[in-house]
């Protein structure tokens, strides 16, 4: 199979690389490197089976001809990160929604599958603790930039459903909650990366809020092994959860990355203000309801939060030494 990834030099999108690399697969990685990089892609970069191209999918010329010739595109490129959102949420909508409708009208021609990565940030503001891909969505006011990106993303999946109705476009929609693993980097917000850069550095964890929120942490590999077999599948304008099921409060996280880290940090709250914005947001809670993709594919994550604690441990340890 000929795959595309775009954004394939990033977090997922590398893992994915290899997974479809070794699975036998024949890939094509566009990426601009703005935020993904070629260190990510170490293990395969010689790979004959890999090709790789510097772009930015907005303004990629061949972006049509390549998707044109590739039997699947796994469309992973997006902005990332809550401080990229907040700091420059033009570019962020820029990025996603144009993105997304770019990669939607170059598969038109030979109908090729396209499967987008959206996000739970769609489910917004609310109070439920498990979310399920039908739920009424609500989303915060246009002046919090941190909205931003769920709107986006939403704006993708509306994109992605009406391609479907309209021309049969076959493209399915994965909405991702919280995937993290070896090689996220907390430079964009990411919470895990930045927790256990602290703690083995001696730092002090700085919790945002309450630090009582809760949220459910994937394994990358889980993610990528989910993606792998929903590809196989018919591509119908559906909307699958990805995510873990096992809950964790942010404070909980950081205690429990101090005591797998061996470290004495301590840990200081500080307000979503002070960290981000004025009349900056965010949810208590928020869990996948997983049965739908569990149906069709027989998927369930195989790593606990203490595997994936423990992966980014070594990770960094490793990149230390």
């Amino acid at each position: 199979m000929r795959c595309l990834i775009t954004g394939g030099a990033g977090f997922i999108g590398s893992y994915l690389a290899e997974s479809l690399i070794k699975r036998g697969d024949e890939v094509t990685v566009i990426d601009d490197l703005s935020t993904g990089g070629l260190d990510n892609l170490e293990a395969v970069i010689d790979n004959p089976k890999l090709d790789f191209i510097k772009g930015n999918i907005l303004d990629l010329s061949a972006l049509e001809y390549i998707i044109s010739r590739s039997d699947i595109v796994f469309h992973l490129a997006a902005a990332v990160g809550v401080d990229m959102v907040v700091k420059d949420p033009v570019h962020t909508i820029r990025t996603n929604v144009k993105g997304t409708e770019r990669v939607l009208e170059g598969a038109l021609q030979n109908k090729t599958k396209i499967l987008v990565a959206s996000t739970s940030e769609v489910y917004g503001k609310s109070t439920k603790h498990v979310f399920s891909e039908d739920d009424d969505l609500l989303i915060g006011p246009p002046t919090h930039s941190r909205w931003s990106y769920a709107c986006s993303k939403l704006l993708d999946e509306f994109y992605c459903t009406s391609f479907y109705k309209e021309f049969k476009l076959p493209v399915n929609i994965v909405r991702f909650f919280n995937t993290v693993g070896p090689r996220q980097t907390g430079k964009y917000g990411m919470v895990l990366p930045r927790f256990v850069q602290s703690a083995l550095g001696g730092k002090s964890l700085n919790v945002f809020g309450t630090g009582r929120q809760t949220r459910c942490f994937c394994h990358v590999k889980d993610v990528v092994r989910c993606l792998l077999s929903l590809s196989e599948k018919e591509f119908n304008g559906e909307v699958y959860n990805i995510g873990s099921n096992e809950s964790c409060s942010i404070e909980e996280l950081a205690r429990t990355v101090v005591k797998l880290a061996g470290s004495s940090s301590e840990l200081i709250y500080k307000s979503y203000s002070e960290a981000y914005a004025p009349g900056f947001e965010d949810m208590l809670h928020r869990a996948p309801n997983t049965t739908k993709i569990k149906n069709l594919v027989g998927w369930s994550p195989e790593y606990t939060l203490e595997d994936i604690i423990l992966d980014v441990i070594e990770f960094y340890r490793n990149k230390k030494g």
